[in-house]
C-alpha cells in the first residue's frame, strides 16, 4: 500500500493547475499571519484542514523567506516533522478503519446473500479499491472441464484477458491453487517460480499487467478459485495488503458456499414432497442468521467485545455460545476446525477456530447442541470471522496506543520537545495528567533467556505488561536501556517504595518471570522542566542496580529505602567526586600498576578487617595482604582504618562496585 503521504500528494497534483494554485495561494497568506499558537499553530490548522503533505513545507519555507531566527525555523522544522507523524498515523487509522468497513460489508451482503455475482462484484471492486491496484480478478475452477475460468473482473480493459481459461497447475493462479498459499511477484514476466504458457502470456500482456497477488479461495481443503490484485506497474505487495486480501477471499468462498448450499437446498425442495415446511424450516433458520448478523453489526459499530458476540449468537442459537483462549480449548478439535475452516463437533459441543493469517487465537463453542443446522454452524463460524476481526482491530488499537505512550516519554526523558502547551495535548489525548505528581521507575527482566531471540521476546512481554499497566493508571511506558521505563502519577497517600514494589509485583505476575523495579523520588513541574524526567531516570537505574547488587532482585525500591547510600543514590548527588575523594588514590594505583589494592580492600572489609581471613579469601599469603595494606596505608593516609574513614571507605568501595555495573 502506498504511503499515506505519497497518496495524498498525488491527490493534490491530480486536482489541476488552478485549483493547486488557489490551495497554495491560500495556504501562503494563512502562514504568513502571525502564529498566536506558537511553532505548531500553522500545523494544527492544516491537520484540521486535512492539508496535503506539501503543505507543511511552506511554514518553514516561508520562515526562511523573511529571515526569522534559526530558533524559530528549528521549531518550525520540528513542529513539521511531529505534525506529519500525527498526519500519518492519522491516515492510516482511517485506512484501517476502511478496511475494516469494507469487509464488515461484503459480510453484511453475505447475510443477505441473493445475487452470488452482485456479491463477487462487490468484493472485487472493494479489493481492487482499498489496496488501490490498477485491477482485481477472481478465477473459479470448473471440475466438469478440468480448468480455470476468468470469473469476475474489475477494471479490467483487454478482452482477451476477460476470457481467459487456463489448464490446472499453469501460471501464478496455478501455484496458488497448488499449494493452496498466497503468492505474490514483483514482475511476472520475470518470475520463473510458476509455469508460463503462451495464452497466459498473451493476456497478461494485453492487459499490461506487471505486479500480481494472488490468495486462494478455500473451501475446508479444497481450493475452489484465486482472488488477484494486479498493477500495470512494478510493485510490492505488503504482508498486511496481503492479509487483507485474504479476508476478501475467505467471505469470497464463503458467498460461494452460501449460494452453492442455497442451489443444493432449492434442488433439494423441488424433489419433496414435503417443500413448504422444509421452506419454512430453512426460512426460519436463515431469519436467525440475519438476526445474529444484524447483531453483530450492531455491536462492533458500538465497540462491543468479543464476549459480547458470544452473548449474541446464545441468544439467537437458543444455547450457550463462550469465548475461549487457544489454550483453554480442546487442542485436537480446535486445530481440526482452524485446517477445514469449519465449525469441528467435540460430543456434544461445537468449536470455531478464531483465526487471523494463520494466527490461532482463541475460539467459539457452543455448548449442549449436537444436532446443529448447517445454516447455524454456518452462523457459528461467520460468528467466529467477526470475532477475529475485533480482536484484529483491538490489537492494532493497542499497538498504535502503546506506540503514541512510547513516543511522548522517549520525548520527555530526551528533552526533544520542550513546548508545554503541545506536551499537555499529547499527554491530555492518552488521558495523561503531566502537571501532577509522579514517579519515574525503571523495570528489568532478571532472568537470564538461553537465546537472543528469547531474551528479545521476554523483552516485547515486559514492555507490553508496562503498556498495559502505564494506560490503566494513566501513565507512560517505553521501552529503554535493554528494560522498561514507566512514569506513573503518584496518589494521595502513596509512596514511591510502595508504588516500586506494587510495579515488580504486577509485572512479575503478567510476564511470569522475576521483574526488579528501582523508583525515582516523587517528580513534578514534568513541562515547564525539561530535564526532571531524564534526571529522574537516572535515580530509578541507579536504584535498580543497588537493588540487584545487594541480592534483592524481583524487588522494588526508591532511593529513600538506602539511608545513607540513598541519599548518594538520590536527586544531584556527586557520586563519582566522593569515590574519587575517598579511594581514588587507590583506584589509580591499581589502574596504573595492575595491582590489586582495591579487590584486597574490599575483602580485608568483608572478613571484619582480619589479615588472616583476608588471605583466604584471596587465596594469597598473609605477607602478601600485609604488604598491600601498607601500600594502602601509604596511598590513603595513617588513620584510614578509623572509624569514620573505613565507613567512608566501604561507602566509597560498595559505590565504586555499583557504578562498574553499568
Amino acid at each position: 500500500m502506498r504511503n499515506p503521504v505519497n497518496m495524498s500528494r498525488d491527490h493534490v497534483q491530480s486536482a489541476g493547475r488552478n485549483g493547486a494554485a488557489a490551495a497554495r495561494a491560500a495556504l501562503t497568506a494563512e502562514a504568513a499571519a502571525p502564529v498566536p499558537g506558537g511553532a505548531e499553530a500553522p500545523f494544527l490548522e492544516l491537520l484540521a484542514r486535512g492539508a496535503s503533505a506539501d503543505a507543511y513545507e511552506q511554514p518553514v519555507l516561508l520562515a526562511r523567506a523573511e529571515g526569522r531566527p534559526a530558533e524559530a525555523i528549528a521549531a518550525l522544522e520540528q513542529a513539521k516533522l511531529l505534525a506529519l507523524r500525527v498526519r500519518a498515523e492519522l491516515e492510516g487509522r482511517r485506512r484501517r478503519e476502511a478496511e475494516l468497513s469494507a469487509l464488515f460489508e461484503t459480510a453484511h451482503d453475505l447475510a443477505g446473500l441473493r445475487d452470488l455475482d452482485s456479491v463477487l462484484q462487490a468484493i472485487v471492486q472493494r479489493a481492487r479499491s482499498l489496496l488501490g491496484t490498477d485491477v482485481a480478478y477472481l478465477s473459479l475452477n470448473d471440475p466438469d472441464r478440468g480448468d480455470t475460468y476468468m470469473r469476475v473482473t474489475e477494471g479490467s480493459v483487454a478482452a482477451r484477458f476477460q476470457q481467459l481459461r487456463l489448464g490446472m497447475g499453469e501460471g501464478l493462479g496455478g501455484l496458488v491453487a497448488q499449494t493452496a498459499r498466497p503468492y505474490v511477484t514483483d514482475d511476472y514476466f520475470k518470475d520463473g517460480r510458476f509455469q508460463h504458457t503462451n495464452t497466459i502470456d498473451r493476456g497478461v500482456r494485453d492487459e499490461g499487467l506487471v505486479a500480481i497477488l494472488g490468495v486462494p479461495l478455500m473451501l475446508g481443503h479444497h481450493v475452489i478459485g484465486v482472488l488477484f490484485a494486479a498493477d500495470r506497474r512494478a510493485r510490492v505487495f505488503e504482508r498486511e495488503q496481503i492479509a487483507l486480501l485474504g479476508s476478501f477471499a475467505a467471505l469470497a468462498a464463503a458467498a460461494i458456499d452460501s449460494a452453492n448450499m442455497l442451489a443444493e437446498t432449492r434442488t433439494a425442495l423441488a424433489g419433496l414432497e414435503r417443500a413448504n415446511e422444509i421452506i419454512r424450516d430453512r426460512s426460519a433458520v436463515i431469519e436467525r442468521a440475519s438476526d445474529v448478523h444484524d447483531r453483530l453489526t450492531e455491536l462492533v459499530l458500538r465497540g462491543g467485545g468479543v464476549h459480547d458476540v458470544a452473548a449474541a449468537v446464545s441468544q439467537v442459537l437458543d444455547s450457550t455460545v463462550e469465548f475461549t483462549k487457544a489454550g483453554d480449548a480442546p487442542a485436537q478439535p480446535l486445530e481440526a476446525s482452524r485446517a477445514e475452516g469449519h465449525a469441528v463437533r467435540q460430543g456434544d459441543d461445537w468449536i470455531a477456530a478464531v483465526t487471523a493469517g494463520g494466527e490461532l487465537l482463541g475460539a467459539l463453542v457452543l455448548r449442549g447442541h449436537p444436532g446443529l443446522d448447517p445454516v447455524d454452524q454456518l452462523t457459528l463460524e461467520r460468528a467466529a470471522m467477526v470475532t477475529s476481526l475485533l480482536l484484529l482491530a483491538r490489537r492494532s488499537a493497542a499497538e498504535a496506543e502503546q506506540r503514541v505512550r512510547g513516543e511522548l516519554l522517549d520525548d520527555l526523558l530526551d528533552a526533544r520537545d520542550g513546548d508545554p502547551r503541545l506536551l499537555r495535548e499529547r499527554a491530555s489525548m492518552l488521558h495523561a495528567d503531566l502537571d501532577a505528581t509522579h514517579v519515574v521507575l525503571a523495570a528489568r527482566l532478571d532472568g537470564t533467556a538461553p537465546d537472543a531471540d528469547e531474551e528479545a521476546a521476554a523483552r516485547r512481554r515486559l514492555w507490553s505488561a508496562a503498556s498495559h499497566l502505564a494506560a490503566t493508571r494513566h501513565g507512560l511506558a517505553a521501552a529503554r536501556d535493554g528494560g522498561t521505563v514507566l512514569l506513573l502519577p503518584l496518589s494521595p497517600g502513596d509512596t514511591a517504595t510502595e508504588l516500586a514494589r506494587r510495579t515488580a509485583r504486577q509485572l512479575g505476575t503478567a510476564v511470569h518471570e522475576t521483574v526488579t523495579v528501582g523508583a525515582s523520588g516523587p517528580v513534578q513541574h514534568l513541562v515547564v522542566h525539561p530535564d526532571t524526567v531524564a534526571a529522574a531516570y537516572a535515580e530509578g537505574r541507579r536504584c535498580l542496580e543497588a537493588l540487584r547488587l545487594l541480592g534483592r532482585s524481583g524487588g522494588g525500591a526508591a532511593a529513600e529505602d538506602f539511608g545513607f547510600l540513598g541519599l548518594l543514590l538520590a536527586g544531584d548527588r556527586d557520586i563519582a567526586g566522593f569515590v574519587d575523594r575517598t579511594i581514588g588514590e587507590v583506584v589509580a594505583y591499581d589502574e596504573r600498576r595492575g595491582t590489586d589494592l582495591i579487590r584486597t580492600l574490599d575483602a580485608y572489609f568483608t572478613c571484619g578487617m582480619s589479615p588472616a581471613r583476608t588471605k583466604d579469601e584471596l587465596h594469597v599469603h598473609v605477607n602478601t595482604v600485609a604488604q598491600r595494606l601498607e601500600r594502602v596505608a601509604r596511598l590513603l593516609g595513617d588513620d584510614w582504618q578509623s572509624p569514620a574513614r573505613a565507613l567512608e571507605i566501604q561507602l566509597a568501595l560498595r559505590l565504586h562496585r555499583l557504578s562498574a555495573q553499568h
